[in-house]
């Protein structure tokens, strides 16, 4: 990512999808980057999305996607999904909502960009004996007839694809007339954000996308779905990480096992890895509310329900 994309030069560089260090993102901020974006032509399109898979495909999500689990299935739970509902898990990862709503039996779809993680979900399934439709794909090409589920739903996922209007129209396309399209999306002034501030002064973004943060913007949210719903409902809330180790240690588990934070760390020369680490742990550091050694944050991010006009 470093040096930035330029527009009619080769990508030559990994996009790690971080969000922009010193800019408040605005709903005419996208409607500039979106007239950029689509100045790219199919070729360097098909070249972006195979560096952003390979940025989603490394380190291991699985393991990092673990100490989620708690604050996913509180996301999930609260949703009141019943079962017999015909639901997609769009950026599933490695199965974190997927099994569990299963388990619980929902006909639960998923799809994520990954092909390590999608075949991380299906072992998962397979232990558990579930017989779940897994797929590898695209949140902006979704490979499914219109208006075949009940339920859209992506926890902390969607948000990161570089195209959102093409991501909002899918998941109006795809879920059918009153049917739910749900989404948590971090906000920029939660912890996430200001995490992902911290990591741009080292690797910053490239400035042809919309910040993935501002899906954590009501307006834009608003705005993206459009008349494709006929009701929006937001509401902020806090996201648990708990992890048995100190700040220092969860900045190393996001440098050795997150996509995005394991290329970026490893795009620096030494002394920037340094300082890349300092940061991040001190973001984690400052919002720690544990006093045991352990680390304690509540990130917050927004609840999107929105019912498909």
């Amino acid at each position: 990512m470093c040096p930035f994309l330029r527009f009619g030069e080769r990508i030559e560089r990994y996009d790690y999808v971080l969000a922009p260090t010193n800019h408040r993102w605005s709903v005419g901020d996208e409607g500039e980057t979106k007239h950029m974006i689509e100045t790219l032509v199919a070729p360097e399109m098909a070249a972006l999305k195979t560096r952003l898979k390979t940025v989603w495909e490394s380190g291991d999500y699985g393991v990092f996607a673990k100490y989620m689990e708690p604050g996913a299935l509180e996301f999930l739970d609260r949703l009141g999904i019943e079962p017999g509902t015909k639901m997609l898990d769009i950026a599933c990862g490695a199965g974190q909502l997927t099994i569990p709503a299963a388990k619980q039996g929902i006909k639960v779809t998923a799809i994520d960009l990954a092909e390590n993680l999608v075949q991380q979900a299906k072992e998962r399934a397979k232990a558990e004996g579930l017989n779940i439709a897994i797929d590898q794909g695209d949140a902006e090409d979704l490979p499914y007839p219109d208006e075949s589920f009940d339920v859209t739903l992506s926890l902390i996922g969607s948000m990161f694809a570089p195209r959102p209007e093409k991501v909002a129209a899918e998941k109006v396309r795809v879920t059918r007339p009153g049917g739910r399209i749900i989404m948590g999306n971090w906000t920029a002034e939660g912890h996430v954000g200001q995490m992902f501030k911290a990591i741009g002064k080292h690797v910053p973004p490239p400035a042809i996308f919309p910040s993935p943060l501002m899906w954590g913007n009501e307006e834009v949210v608003r705005e993206r779905f459009g008349s494709g719903i006929a009701n929006l409902t937001v509401t902020k809330r806090m996201f648990p990480f708990r992890y048995p180790f100190s700040p220092a240690e969860v900045a190393d588990l996001f440098i050795e096992y997150y996509g995005p934070t394991y290329m970026a760390y490893r795009s620096l020369d030494a002394e920037g890895q340094r300082a890349f680490k300092d940061d991040l742990t001190e973001v984690w550091d400052r919002n720690n509310f544990a006093s045991n050694g352990m680390t304690e944050v509540d990130a917050e991010y927004i609840e999107v329900v929105a019912i498909r006009a």
